[in-house]
C-alpha cells in the first residue's frame, strides 16, 4: 500500500495560512527559499503538536525508534540533531535536506531556527501564560524567527527592520491563538494570558463550551485590540522595502489585519470555530496597506 509523502503534506499546509507563504509573484529562489523555512517551520509545529503524518516516515528519516516516535521530546531532539546538520553535515529529513541550499545561499544562522524548535519543547512544558508579557517572550521564540529568515532570505536585515517584523509576527501569532482558542484548549493549552482572563472573569470552563459568552467575547476583542496596535507598529517595515518584498510584506500584514476583521465580524466569537477571512477581504487588507506604505514613505 502507497503511504502519504510526509515532506509534501506538510508544504500543502501553507495554503490553509492566513497569509501567502510564497506568492507567484516572488522570484523564484526566494519562493524556493520560503517554502523551505516554510516546511521546517511547519514541521517543527507538527512535532510540536502530535500532528505528524501517519506512517512514521518522519520519525524513520530522523532515526527514532518507532517505540519513541510518539513522544514529542525525543522527538524535537532528534529534529535539533538533524538542523544542526544542515550548517555541518548532511540531514537525514528531507525538508532539512531541501533547507541545506537556503541556509548556504542565504547565509543563514541557526538561531532562529533553535528558536522554533525551543518554542515546541516550550510547549510540552508550559500549558498556561500567567501575564501578556510572558505571552510576548513566548512569540519572540514561536513567531519573531520567522520574519527575521524571509529578512534574512530577501537581504534586507537591519535593526529598525527586525524590530518592526518581530512586533507584525507576534501580531500574527496573538490573531492565530484568537483564532485557534477552542482547538488549543482541546490539546490543553491556553494562550489567554491568565491576568486578563481573571479581568474580564472568564474561566477555562467558558472556553470549553459551543459559544463564547459576552465576558469571553470581550476577552478575545481586548486582545485583538493589543494585535491590531502591535500590527500598526510593525506595518511601516513594508514601507521600507521595495518592488515584489513590498507586495510580499503587506500581503503577512494584510492576512494579519482579515483574520482580525473575521473575527471582529464573529461578534470576536471564536469558539464555534476559527474565523476565517475570506480572499476578497484579504485583497482589500493588501490595497489598504499599501496605500498606508505610500503615505508613510
Amino acid at each position: 500500500m502507497r503511504t502519504a509523502n510526509p515532506s509534501r503534506a506538510t508544504l500543502d499546509k501553507a495554503t490553509d495560512e492566513n497569509f501567502p507563504v510564497a506568492p507567484f509573484f516572488l522570484p523564484r529562489a526566494w519562493r524556493d527559499d520560503l517554502m523551505a523555512v516554510y516546511g521546517f517551520a511547519r514541521l517543527v509545529d507538527d512535532i510540536g503538536d502530535g500532528d505528524l503524518a501517519p506512517g512514521g516516515a518522519d520519525a524513520r528519516h530522523l532515526g527514532v525508534a518507532a517505540a519513541d516516535a510518539d513522544d514529542r521530546l525525543v522527538m524535537l531532539d532528534a529534529f535539533e540533531a538533524d538542523l544542526r546538520r544542515v550548517f555541518d553535515g548532511t540531514p537525514r529529513h528531507p525538508l532539512l535536506t531541501a533547507l541545506q541550499p537556503t541556509v548556504r545561499r542565504c547565509a543563514l544562522t541557526p538561531e532562529p531556527f533553535l528558536g522554533l524548535i525551543a518554542a515546541n519543547r516550550q510547549d510540552q512544558r508550559v500549558r498556561r501564560y500567567e501575564t501578556y508579557e510572558d505571552l510576548l517572550a513566548y512569540c519572540e521564540l514561536s513567531a519573531n524567527p520567522v520574519g527575521r529568515l524571509v529578512l534574512g532570505i530577501t537581504g534586507t536585515t537591519s535593526p529598525e527592520r527586525v524590530r518592526r517584523s518581530d512586533a507584525i509576527c507576534t501580531a500574527l501569532q496573538i490573531v492565530e491563538h484568537l483564532q485557534d482558542v477552542k482547538e488549543d484548549l482541546g490539546r490543553d493549552r491556553i494562550y489567554l494570558p491568565a491576568e486578563d482572563m481573571s479581568r474580564f472573569h472568564v474561566t477555562q470552563a467558558d472556553l470549553a463550551v459551543p459559544t463564547g459568552s459576552a465576558s469571553v467575547r470581550a476577552l478575545v476583542a481586548f486582545e485583538a485590540e493589543r494585535a491590531g496596535s502591535l500590527l500598526n507598529e510593525g506595518t511601516p517595515l513594508v514601507g521600507s522595502v521595495h518592488g515584489r518584498l513590498k507586495l510580499l510584506l503587506a500581503g503577512f500584514v494584510a492576512g494579519g489585519r482579515a483574520a482580525l476583521d473575521a473575527v471582529a465580524a464573529a461578534g470576536h466569537d471564536v469558539l464555534p470555530g476559527p474565523p476565517k477571512p475570506t480572499k476578497a477581504r484579504l485583497m482589500r487588507e493588501v490595497g489598504a496597506v499599501l496605500r498606508r506604505a505610500r503615505r508613510e514613505g
